[in-house]
């Protein structure tokens, strides 16, 4: 059985730091978020960056630097607003304080910051329906569903959710890129991708090690399949990125994995380790794997792996010892920190995402004007127009 984190309810989140999506999802309180529009030269963070503010602190990041200070205090100014607006019930647009806000920055002469670009920040005042917005966007991650996000920039409108399952997904914008498009009417929209994270790791083994590189992987960009038989080693709070399998043969599960996933072995048990190198190394797709030992384990299962079948080729796309060379510490911490900077490289260059949608210019300007998004209201006819021009 795989079991992942509960996302519906709301929780309490931590006071700074961590993902800032995973942190909308624990508010009942109104929030901004500050998300990277477009960036004109240099900047600290690309476009689609963004972090949270609440009444008990903020999460995550948009660089850091007087521009994220700045930030903080526009928004921390917005949520006291907000929060009048909230007691009066005097919302923006018929009892809802959403709202949101371009504002551009210049880094170099208006903010001192080395990168000298241009920064423009979009600053959004969350209330509770788009605050249940957001945990639907979340869920949609989990469940691996793509969607798009569009927030209205010169008019009180709710933010709209599409995802593959709306006809309008098929005239998102091709690339899966946050960006700005400026309305035939001459309003702005802010377009924001929400795609399922495509970098895999299948991780056998809920031993120390396993335990400490899980909780390394917490705030990366991943998803874990955490696999082991002994259910009771795993803890009771799992990040929002890793999902435990219990029930299914770990050898199902390294054979049915899908192709583009990453693998580690770290079992309690050698005998497992190689029943386990011998079932992924005879996958027709590897994109990598790893196998936690020394020097010896792997020349003593290439020996073995060789008689059985498997060729040198193939036991060359083994890792092992794992980690980054140099770094020699055994602590699990210490490996788990080596073992994540491993992955990042192996990471570093993903496999572009693009919508899969019809291209714009295919589709009849009838049937943009019959698309609606999830919550049945069209979607502006300016925002079609515009993405078919």
């Amino acid at each position: 059985m795989t079991h992942s984190p509960p996302d519906s309810a709301p929780h309490s989140a931590p006071a700074s730091g961590g993902d800032w999506l995973s942190a909308a999802c624990g508010q009942t309180d109104p929030a901004v978020l500050v998300t990277v529009a477009m960036v004109e030269g240099s900047g600290p963070r690309a476009a689609g960056a963004a972090m949270l503010f609440t009444a008990d602190g903020q999460f995550d990041t948009i660089g850091g630097g007087h521009l994220e200070l700045k930030a903080g205090e526009i928004a921390r100014r917005l949520l006291a607003a907000g929060a009048g607006e909230e007691s009066a019930r005097q919302g923006a647009m018929q009892g809802t304080m959403h709202s949101a806000r371009l504002q551009r920055f210049a880094l170099g002469p208006t903010l001192g910051q080395c990168c000298g670009g241009v920064t423009f920040l979009c600053f959004e005042l969350l209330d509770a329906a788009a605050l249940a917005q957001l945990r639907q966007l979340q869920a949609w991650r989990l469940d691996g569903r793509d969607g798009w996000r569009l927030i209205a920039l010169d008019a009180h409108r709710p933010a709209q959710l599409i995802d593959g399952s709306d006809a309008a997904w098929r005239d998102m914008p091709a690339a899966a890129d946050c960006r700005l498009i400026n309305a035939t009417d001459g309003r702005r929209w802010l377009a924001t991708p929400f795609f399922s994270e495509s970098r895999h790791l299948v991780l056998f083994g809920a031993g120390h090690v396993g335990a400490a590189l899980v909780r390394a992987l917490a705030p990366l960009p991943c998803r874990v399949t955490w696999v082991d038989e002994r259910a009771e080693l795993f803890p009771p709070d799992l990040p929002p990125n890793v999902a435990i399998e219990t029930s299914r043969d770990p050898l199902q599960v390294a054979t049915e994995a899908p192709p583009d996933a990453l693998f580690l072995v770290m079992t309690h048990s050698h005998a497992l380790d190689q029943q386990l190198t011998d079932a992924i190394l005879r996958r027709k797709e590897l994109a990598w794997f790893g196998l936690i030992g020394s020097k010896t384990k792997r020349m003593l299962f290439e020996h073995r792996l060789a008689a059985r079948g498997i060729d040198a080729a193939r036991l060359a796309r083994m890792t092992c010892p794992i980690g980054l060379p140099g770094i020699g510490g055994k602590e699990p911490a210490v490996i788990a920190a080596s073992v994540c900077a491993q992955l990042l490289q192996v990471w570093q260059t993903p496999p572009a995402r693009t919508c899969a949608g019809t291209p714009a210019d295919q589709v009849s300007r009838e049937t943009r004007n019959e698309m609606n998004n999830t919550a049945g209201e069209p979607l502006p006819a300016e925002i079609m127009n515009t993405m078919a021009g």
